[in-house]
């Protein structure tokens, strides 16, 4: 068999941070002359653009530069999926790879999916089988619609696994395990060396929040009741709040501001952000990876969402819902305070940090099949 060829399609944080580890297992596999060899081609849409949000995770995640960088910028879900699958469309059919990788469940996700698809090639997909059940999440629609177009979906869960099942999609479904455990594990001791990130924080004696989502910053009154919660956090433990760009836009249109107490720190690398998990007390997030990467830290973590579609963390007691609700942020950090909220130790719904090694693995093996 020559080499597989894949093109792989990223376009935001948490995919290149996905991406690092696979293509880490695909230079080891190289490396070992197991089998065929697997030559990736790396296409950058450009969904997040600006160097904290992109380069940034380049430098220091020791990613190879893009083949390709689309481009294509933010702007509404339509016309910034449509930009995508029009520059995709074309790459693939110059290259016509073996397979198109593509990670998670962002506007990027879909578009490298659509475009496979559509030129009838196979579609991988990294993170496939999570479901959060809510249609209003623009990232539901994606991670279904790519889940229904893969030919191999990688799943991290065994919950994830099963909700293919009942979507009755069992062919080429794998339980391989989660690839951002295998990235924590791998840059946990370097995001702990050298100087903190942010001066004056003492290690376990504050909060660490982000908040981006569309649902969240989309309207005044739940915004404004999100930052009120911090503010009242604040009055017991220091709160670091890691501003989205879509975040600042968001509060400077409505006319809000931080809270006293709530230290507004800018968009931060990723070794910078897996130390300032580590050292909190606890994690205040709408972020799906935040909220896995707090459970891997041991760190209890507070979600923005009435929803997750991570339920192991919350059925082990990592994680507590609260939406824009004060009341529900007020009562969880008391309950840290009188340490209930304990991450257990033991659990490993999400693998034993190989899953990228796992992936390769069946890759080859199913084209080596043809």
């Amino acid at each position: 068999m020559d080499a597989l060829k894949l093109v792989t399609v990223v376009g935001a944080r948490p995919q290149f941070i996905k991406g690092a580890a696979l293509s880490r297992a695909f230079a080891a596999h190289n490396a070992a002359g197991r089998g065929p060899g697997i030559s990736e081609f790396l296409v950058h849409t450009g969904q997040h653009y600006d160097h904290a949000m992109s380069q940034a995770f380049f430098d220091e995640l020791e990613i190879a530069e893009p083949d390709v960088n689309l481009g294509v910028g933010s702007g509404p879900h339509g016309s910034q999926t449509a930009r995508m699958l029009e520059g995709l469309e074309r790459v693939l059919a110059e290259r016509r790879p073996d397979a198109v990788v593509v990670y998670g469940d962002t506007n990027s996700t879909l578009a490298g999916a659509l475009a496979a698809a559509k030129l009838r090639l196979p579609v991988v997909h990294v993170e496939a089988g999570l479901r959060s059940f809510d249609k209003a999440m623009p990232e539901e629609i994606n991670r279904v619609l790519t889940d229904h177009l893969s030919t191999l979906l990688f799943c991290p869960t065994r919950t994830a696994v099963e909700n293919l099942r009942r979507e009755s999609l069992a062919g080429g479904v794998s339980l391989a395990g989660d690839v951002m455990y295998d990235s924590i594990l791998y840059y946990r001791e370097r995001a702990m060396a050298g100087e903190a990130p942010l001066s004056g924080l003492a290690p376990g004696e504050y909060l660490l929040a982000t908040v981006h989502r569309a649902a969240n910053t989309g309207g005044r009154e739940r915004l404004g009741a999100i930052l009120a919660g911090l503010g009242d956090m604040a009055r017991t433990a220091p709160v670091v709040l890691v501003l989205h760009p879509r975040t600042r836009g968001a509060m400077e249109s409505f006319g809000l501001a931080a809270p006293d107490g709530v230290r507004v720190a800018p968009p931060l690398p990723y070794l910078a952000m897996v130390r300032l998990q580590a050292e909190a007390m606890g994690v205040v997030t709408d972020s799906g990876g935040m909220q896995k990467e707090a459970f891997f830290l041991g760190r209890p973590c507070l979600t923005l969402r009435g929803e997750t579609e991570w339920p192991e963390t919350v059925e082990l007691g990592a994680n507590t819902l609260a939406g824009a609700d004060r009341e529900a942020m007020a009562g969880w950090l008391e309950s840290l305070a009188r340490g209930e909220r304990a991450v257990p130790v033991d659990a490993r719904p999400y693998g034993d940090g190989r899953a990228a090694e796992r992936m390769v693995e069946i890759l080859v093996n199913h084209f080596r099949r043809g």
